[in-house]
């Protein structure tokens, strides 16, 4: 009877290995009008990590993505946790209504998924999932992706040229070059330094002066700025 229940348990044990491995495919598409994601971060991990918490602290991981788009630290970090990782899918920035799309995610063990870029031209505006539990019924789902604000810079919406180092306050680049110049800054400080949603881009209609480098008709934005689908086989 003792065989035949350690048996019994080590096949339940096999049995629920077997239903977390799951293969995924993953579609996510830039809803804006006109910012860009830097290289995505999606990666599927464990319940106990999070690339970002909102209500919390950044990370220095965190900080170096949202302000200048490096995701090295946060795949370092989940890549310590066992996480199954997919760098830079798009193969550089996702550009305003253009989707990437990751064929097969091997997700192993890990049950919860995580996405993440840097919006730009943004200080330190993210787009972000944060461990979304992966179901293990097969099937499409759906999903539509907010903006956040890592909460570690001012959002002055000035165009500064090596900004995307951290304390460097400023947005590092605007790829499509529609900008102004000569801005004064928004504001100098940030109230809120934690984790929150975005307030969205302000901006101005002035090139060359005015509060902000940054086209009020362009880079404006209300939530969601992504639309993800998730595929489960």
């Amino acid at each position: 009877m003792k065989i035949k229940s350690v048996l019994s348990a080590l096949t339940l044990a096999t049995v629920a290995t077997a239903a977390q491995a799951q293969t995924a495919s993953v579609e996510i598409t830039n809803l804006t009008q006109g910012i860009y994601f830097t290289p995505l971060l999606v990666s599927a991990h464990v319940g106990e990590f999070h690339l970002f918490e909102t209500g919390s602290a950044a990370s220095p991981e965190l900080q170096m993505m949202a302000e200048g788009g490096d995701i090295s630290g946060l795949v370092a970090a989940a890549t310590a946790m066992g996480a199954a990782n997919v760098e830079n899918p798009a193969a550089g920035l996702l550009a305003p209504g253009t989707s990437t799309n990751i064929e097969a995610l091997d997700t192993g063990s890990n049950g919860f998924l995580s996405i993440t870029a840097m919006l730009l031209p943004t200080n330190d505006g993210f787009v972000g999932l944060d461990a979304w539990k992966i179901p293990t019924e097969p099937g499409s789902y759906t999903l539509y992706l907010n903006a956040y604000d890592a909460g570690t810079e001012a959002n002055n919406e000035l165009l500064v040229e090596g900004s995307g180092a951290p304390f460097v306050a400023g947005i590092p680049a605007n790829p499509g070059a529609n900008g102004g110049v000569g801005g004064i800054g928004i504001t100098a400080e940030e109230v809120n330094q934690q984790v929150h949603i975005h307030r969205g881009n302000i901006g101005d209609t002035d090139p060359d002066a005015g509060s902000s480098d940054l086209d009020a008709r362009i880079h404006r934005w209300l939530n969601p700025v992504a639309k993800v689908v998730v595929t489960v086989q």
